[in-house]
């Protein structure tokens, strides 16, 4: 995944072999996922060029797809995980970066390419409708592997742990003071230090996810573009969104859900969060004299860091 993963467990016992079966279904999911192996399944699924052949896969893989369709469906295409092609080509995939915006034909060329609906979601098997059509789960597998280190960890008898991968986190139960864990989201400043705080808030039995577009991205002329890409204009957003925070009962769905409302902007975005059971965020606007606003759900719940 390109990142590193923290676990704490509450407990003195039991916890031999425990980050060995932690590592083992990473490297599972991985396996499935992880667009940095050319022989990962969705690699592999990307590189298929046969409309309508049944592409047999995994529980894993499966399960990431359900949910990715769930955040497409949910978000009217704002989040779509066929963007690979568009992100790529403004040079925030593999390959190097670029200095400049792509030319406009080849953006809506490749557009073509994109599309979450060109496939179909079978029970046991995934099938193109577009021969051309691939796929890039970064913005949720993450999530989805904290998922699966939480179950590892209560399959063992844990109930009060702490897991996160790459800044995306689940909490179970409470901390050994009895009170519940604190997540502090990043203050969404280019120039900000890695481990500077905005806000804190409280998670129990849930998991918390942000996107943000002050990390990864270039300027030209004076104009920013962000790693964000609308995936229905083939651009980078500019709503004035700079990172969006989603509680959720899996980490998931808060994972592709905070990427979605990166794209939908305040108003949509909250208004989809509110609807949601159970899960609530927070969304940080930079208004156009550099202020920082938040817009929340009505059940979110945060605090400045302490001092």
């Amino acid at each position: 995944m390109g990142t590193r993963y923290h676990v704490t467990v509450v407990g003195r016992v039991g916890v031999a072999g425990l980050q060995t079966k932690i590592d083992r279904r990473l490297e599972e999911v991985n396996a499935s996922l992880s667009t940095y192996r050319p022989e990962s399944e969705i690699n592999r699924f990307s590189r298929l060029a046969r409309v309508g052949e049944p592409f047999p896969a995994s529980r894993d893989f499966l399960a990431v797809m359900r949910t990715a369709a769930r955040v497409h469906a949910l978000s009217g295409g704002a989040w779509d995980g066929t963007v690979r092609p568009l992100v790529d080509l403004w040079g925030f995939g593999p390959q190097p970066p670029v200095s400049e915006p792509p030319d406009p034909r080849r953006i809506e060329a490749l557009l073509g390419e994109v599309g979450f609906d060109e496939i179909e979601i079978r029970k046991a098997a995934l099938v193109k409708r577009q021969a051309a059509v691939t796929l890039d789960l970064s913005s949720i597998a993450k999530g989805y592997g904290v998922d699966q280190v939480a179950e590892v960890i209560r399959g063992e008898g844990f109930s009060d742990f702490l897991v996160e991968i790459g800044g995306e986190v689940f909490g179970a139960g409470s901390r050994r003071d009895g009170g519940p864990w604190r997540v502090g989201i990043n203050r969404p400043r280019p120039d900000a230090a890695p481990d500077e705080i905005y806000r804190v808030a409280a998670l129990r039995d849930g998991a918390f996810a942000t996107s943000g577009d002050y990390r990864n991205f270039f300027v030209r002329d004076g104009v920013r573009y962000s790693h964000v890409l609308d995936p229905r204009t083939g651009r980078p957003v500019k709503n004035g969104v700079v990172s969006v925070s989603v509680l959720a009962p899996d980490c998931t769905l808060a994972d592709g859900l905070a990427t979605a409302v990166m794209v939908m902007g305040p108003e949509a975005g909250v208004a989809l969060l509110e609807r949601l059971p159970e899960v609530e965020g927070l969304i940080v606007v930079e208004t156009k004299d550099g202020r920082l606003e938040d817009r929340a759900t009505t059940g979110f719940r945060s605090e400045p860091p302490a001092g």
